[in-house]
């Protein structure tokens, strides 16, 4: 009998005092405002140097040389394995005469593209498993002509924001033209089968190709079989300069819309008639107060998803003749609950955010509401969407229990039936995922959802990973994690935290944690760390804390201002140097949650105090920390993980290791091939089970 059992095995490593790699100080000073500011790792910044590349390798090889002698590293990896080891699909999307979907047997780096004939059997179309050697090539999206026949697709090579993209046609898959290049940020949209638009910037300099400032986006027009230096110039550039330009068209190809934003909150909305040639693009919305996608059309009646006087969404409609906002009428108002919207079969699908967890209704164009559709629990519903003429669609359901599964829809009768079940080895009766409501410092009521093994004591000796990214509208909901399944076995809690600044409970919620009030966003991080040890879900020796990105500034400001409070710290890609994040890529753009140190003295003065780079002090005790990063991150660029690791590791006092993970051959997070995220998870879990000094169960073969 072949299986896997769990047995206890005591950890033999011993900590001990690290030698860190040494990092070179200089006299790097900056001035704001008449305050001067040291920066002795400026010289990390230079991602391409030499004796940055040097000191990249000496820490990569002090981070596997201690991870190396985890004595249960490698079971955990192989358990990863062998729970990743199942068919994962998406949701079909209609193309054409077929149906597209992706699938991943198991363990292959990336998920192929499949395509199908109503009665036939599938097919492969893209394999992005043959786009490179290692899999560190994906597909990073693909957009199809009207009728189906052609398709324009992204490749992101080591996981990069800057995109390559390839033309073919669907038949028999043969390349149309040239590849174009340098290409970021941007969608596809097809003029029918004529060419399509595309949004990039200009390519920074030889040097400076992850760190280079990209701050103006250009939206242009490619017409097929012209070479891309021909490609017109739409919209952007110096003329109208835009850090974010997105363009569509509307499904009937009659409106070429283009959004139009400097940050990463509000947009201008643009429109052009494309059936009328030389139609000029006209202006919806001349401000960048508020959010607006136009949904759908019926003929020169346009439907416009805004939060404008509506800070938890609503639809509206108006009519391309006088679309100026104030002609604007509610088509689904707003409510209690935060909204999002999207179109199938000539309909209007409302997903309402509960308290962090979905409910969706149906409504026809009028507003009228025709079905709440059932779902199978408290979850994440997601994909409610498709073409008009559609008389289905297909939806993803999952919570922290529930494994992705995919639903058939049939819009006339709102009946959800079970497409395709996740074959993940995880019994969802074992478990349990209870979402509670604490008080922050200043007493706002914040959400959070614990998930973890029926029948669990508590008495604090849980291992727990507390994670959240409170940011830039982005809401966390449920959704099942085949790595959490690790902690969960080991009788750990996972626990999400809902904070200010995420998008849970509208507008008003995401201020709430930008700019001069960033600081709730840390507050309510540590009150959730500090509910879960008074509750005796966990304990200070027991608690490691999560975040990426926006997330990885989360942990590493926590974790400077209560180092006392948690054992273990993951900052993942996170942005660490809060006076020069806008320095590089496009980072400006984030200036609207974050402000900036030049904006004004206060607003100096309030980064400088939490920024973590600035705020670690020397002599301090700092949890067990393993940063990550990676060398391709042209977003959150790998200097400012750099930064963070040589001071910390400088100041940092004690036996717990602080060290810094590098991943070659990937960027921000997307596209990372299989192999590539189980060794990650494998590092994370024996990184944090070793620090706590848990007794790990490891899994044997029977």
């Amino acid at each position: 009998m072949s299986g896997f059992t769990l047995a206890g095995i005591a950890q033999t490593a011993s900590k001990k005092m690290i030698n860190y790699p040494p990092a070179k100080k200089d006299n790097t000073i900056d001035t704001y405002f008449n305050t001067n500011v040291a920066d002795p790792y400026r010289w990390l910044e230079n991602d391409m140097a030499p004796e940055t590349k040097d000191w990249v390798a000496k820490q990569n090889k002090v981070t596997e040389n201690f991870l190396s002698k985890i004595p249960y590293r490698e079971r955990i990896k192989q358990r990863l394995e062998k729970l990743w080891n199942y068919e994962r699909y998406s949701a079909p999307v209609k193309e054409g005469d077929y149906i597209y979907y992706t699938k991943n047997d198991g363990l292959q780096n990336q998920a192929v593209m499949y395509r199908q004939k109503a009665g036939k059997e599938p097919e492969i179309f893209l394999d992005p498993n043959k786009f490179s050697a290692d899999g560190t090539t994906s597909l990073a999206g693909i957009d199809f002509t009207r009728d189906g026949s052609l398709a324009a697709y992204q490749l992101s090579e080591g996981g990069s924001d800057w995109r390559k993209v390839i033309v073919i046609k669907a038949a028999d898959k043969s390349v149309i033209g040239d590849t174009l290049t340098d290409i970021k940020f941007s969608g596809l949209a097809w003029k029918e089968n004529e060419g399509f638009y595309y949004s990039s910037y200009d390519k920074p300099e030889a040097g400076s190709q992850l760190s280079g400032m990209t701050q103006y986006h250009k939206l242009y027009y490619h017409q097929l079989g012209t070479p891309q230096k021909q490609d017109v110039l739409i919209f952007g550039g110096t003329e109208t300069p835009r850090r974010y330009i997105g363009a569509s068209i509307t499904e009937d190809g009659r409106f070429l819309v283009i959004t139009a934003a400097n940050s990463t909150t509000g947009n201008e909305l643009y429109l052009q008639d494309l059936s009328k040639p030389g139609s000029s693009i006209i202006n919806i919305v001349n401000n960048f107060d508020n959010e607006h996608y136009i949904l759908e059309n019926e003929g020169s009646k346009l439907f416009i998803f805004t939060n404008l006087n509506a800070p938890n969404y609503r639809v509206v409609s108006t009519d391309v003749s006088d679309p100026a906002p104030g002609r604007w009428k509610d088509v689904i108002p707003q409510t209690e609950n935060v909204l999002s919207a999207g179109t199938g079969g000539g309909k209007l699908f409302a997903n309402y955010l509960k308290d962090a967890t979905s409910l969706v209704m149906q409504y026809d164009m009028n507003g009228k509401l025709e079905h709440t559709i059932n779902l199978p629990g408290i979850g994440t519903a997601s994909g409610f969407g498709s073409k008009k003429n559609e008389k289905e669609l297909y939806y993803t359901f999952t919570s922290y229990v529930y494994p992705p599964a995919i639903f058939k829809y049939t819009i006339a009768s709102g009946r959800s039936e079970l497409y395709k079940k996740a074959g993940v080895q995880f019994d969802p009766s074992l478990y349990e995922s209870k979402q509670i409501f604490y008080h922050s410092k200043d007493g706002t009521r914040i959400p959070m959802i614990l998930t973890y093994k029926k029948g669990i004591k508590l008495d604090g000796s849980n291992p727990t990973l507390l994670y959240g990214y409170g940011g830039f509208n982005i809401s966390l909901s449920p959704a099942f994690s085949t790595s959490n399944i690790i902690l969960l076995e080991q009788g750990g809690i996972y626990a999400v935290a809902n904070l200010r600044g995420g998008g849970e409970y509208g507008e008003k919620w995401h201020l709430a944690g930008t700019k001069m009030k960033k600081q709730n966003v840390f507050d309510d991080f540590i009150a959730a760390a500090e509910y879960l040890i008074s509750n005796k879900y966990t304990s200070k020796e027991h608690l490691a804390i999560s975040g990426g990105s926006n997330g990885g500034l989360l942990v590493g400001a926590a974790m400077t201002q209560r180092p006392d409070l948690f054992k273990v710290a993951f900052p993942a890609v996170g942005v660490l140097d809060m006076l020069r994040y806008n320095k590089f890529t496009a980072g400006a753009g984030w200036a609207f949650d974050y402000g900036t140190a030049e904006d004004s003295k206060e607003m100096f003065e309030y980064l400088l105090n939490y920024s973590p780079y600035h705020a670690l002090k020397p002599g301090t005790e700092y949890p067990a920390t393993l940063i990550t990063t990676a060398d391709h991150d042209d977003r959150v660029v790998p200097a400012h993980s750099f930064k963070f690791a040589a001071r910390l590791q400088e100041y940092h006092k004690g036996a717990e290791p602080v060290l810094i993970r590098i991943e070659t051959k990937a960027g921000h997070g997307a596209g990372k091939s299989t192999a590539q995220i189980i060794a990650e998870q494998a590092d994370k879990w024996s990184f944090m089970f070793y620090n706590m000094g848990v007794k790990v169960k490891l899994w044997v073969k029977s």
